[in-house]
């Protein structure tokens, strides 16, 4: 047995994870002697590692385990560690010229956030609870930093400090949580768990355990009830950070809670259905209702991802192969929509300014039209609108949900999109009817290249859907 655990283990399924974090290590350095002006290079060779990393992942993918199980790399992290590089680069890419604009262009931010994304890749490959838990805080603690980056903004000082104090209680939850499992199954790796809990029922202990750990796992990835820092951190963190969070974070820990329900925790799936299926309903309320009222675009954008995380937990709490493959292109459709949708609110900028409120893109049509056209193309696809992604995001994950037999779920979903529908569609409206307050700053090449990939994504999806659906049907297939 020590001569098992001392034994090297197999590196080669960790490859991406090596190069990311001995690249941030070296670029700290790089950045600690060069100071302010090596920003450039940092950022730069920050973007080429995580594009090195997807491309080891998408050309030879070394499947298996390591670490004796506690890692595993197989299709559905694959796919998803693609989504997640796919969105960090994007969010380091999107931050340049305001991070300039801004003064606070410091070699620390692409580095902590490619530390977040090697956390976030733990994430995805952990199978066991203690490794699960060590890349959760991996990516947290860096995000806790990336929300407070802009030391001069006091908005920017509390949204970090709101987002570490609950942060901190929800990682207490989720340790306490898995305390319990471990403690009624007498294991902490997946394999073990599942093994353990061969009857249909959970012991109540265990299901203490469940309710605890999701309360921890809902708090990243912003589900009602534990949503209230999304709103204050969305809207008071730098804009590009506020990008960063509502896309890669939020795949990484939707990925996470698929793998740690259905592998250990597929025997009880009736036990955790019925909490998943509460904050599914919960988070699309929530999200449908509150965004109404909102007029800062950014908070308007935190209640539109607590409903999507709603949606996409349809998928889950149908606990089906057809539903985890529902939720993984859903997700795909929410990555897409979103840097898109950051993309325009990056670029609303005047002389004097950034601007972030709904009544600012006024009559965007006529000073900007490509920019108002593509971005009532994500809005659309947030509605749910046909031929576009968003709709056939939302189309799988309800399809999956009724064929679990959970219809008036399905019913409750179609209802909060109706009603979401409004506030997306009122975007719309401003920027083609309403008179126009001034013109913004021309939108940097970045921007263009981000909104130009992402609508591309969003609104021809329909054409060739083959590749995205085929690669999520083989990651859900991998569970089960």
């Amino acid at each position: 047995m020590t001569a098992e655990l001392l034994a090297m283990p197999d590196l080669m399924p960790v490859l991406p994870e090596i190069l990311l974090i001995i690249g941030a290590m070296v670029l700290l350095m790089v950045g600690a002697f060069g100071g302010e002006k090596s920003t450039p290079l940092v950022t730069g060779i920050c973007v080429a590692l995580l594009t090195v990393a997807g491309l080891i992942l998408l050309v030879s993918p070394h499947y298996g385990e390591t670490f004796n199980g506690a890692f595993v790399q197989d299709a559905f992290s694959q796919y998803l560690k693609v989504l997640v590089l796919i969105g960090s680069g994007f969010a380091i890419a999107m931050s340049v010229a305001y991070a300039r604009s801004q003064n606070f262009d410091r070699f620390e931010y692409p580095i902590l956030i490619v530390i977040a994304t090697v956390g976030m890749m733990l994430m995805l490959s952990a199978n066991d609870l203690i490794s699960m838990y060590l890349g959760i805080e991996l990516q947290s603690l860096a995000l806790y930093v990336v929300a407070a980056i802009n030391r001069d903004s006091v908005r920017s000082t509390e949204a970090g400090l709101k987002y570490f104090v609950l942060g901190a209680l929800s990682s207490g939850m989720l340790l306490y949580g898995m305390s319990f499992i471990y403690g009624f199954t007498g294991h902490t790796d997946f394999a073990g768990i599942a093994s353990a809990l061969t009857e249909e029922r959970a012991s109540l202990g265990l299901v203490f355990g469940i309710v605890f750990m999701l309360a921890g796992i809902a708090f990243k990835i912003s589900a009602v009830p534990f949503h209230m820092w999304t709103p204050d951190v969305y809207e008071g963190a730098p804009t590009p950070v506020t990008a960063f969070f509502a896309a890669a974070p939020k795949v990484a820990a939707f990925g996470m809670l698929i793998r740690v329900l259905v592998e250990p925790l597929g025997q009880v799936t009736t036990d955790w259905q019925q909490i998943v299926v509460f904050i599914a309903i919960a988070s699309m309320g929530l999200g449908a209702f509150a965004a109404i009222g909102q007029r800062n675009i950014k908070r308007l954008m935190a209640y539109s991802s607590i409903g999507n995380m709603g949606y996409a937990l349809v998928g889950l709490a149908a606990g089906t192969e057809a539903g985890i493959e529902g939720v993984i292109v859903f997700m795909t459709a929410y990555l897409a929509m979103t840097l898109g949708a950051f993309a325009c609110i990056l670029s609303m900028r005047r002389k004097e300014g950034m601007v972030e409120e709904i009544s600012d893109l006024a009559g965007l049509s006529k000073t900007n039209l490509p920019m108002a056209v593509l971005l009532a193309v994500i809005m659309f696809s947030l509605t749910g609108l046909p031929p576009l992604f968003g709709f056939f995001g939302k189309f799988y994950v309800f399809i999956a949900a009724v064929e679990a037999g959970l219809v008036p779920l399905v019913v409750i979903g179609l209802v909060a999109s109706v009603v979401a529908a409004y506030y997306y569609l009122r975007v719309i409206k401003v920027m083609f009817f309403d008179d126009a307050t001034g013109e913004f700053l021309p939108m940097s090449g970045e921007m263009k290249i981000v909104l130009g990939l992402s609508s591309a994504v969003v609104g021809l999806f329909f054409i060739m859907p083959e590749p995205i659906m085929n690669a999520a049907a083989n990651a859900a297939s991998v569970l089960f």
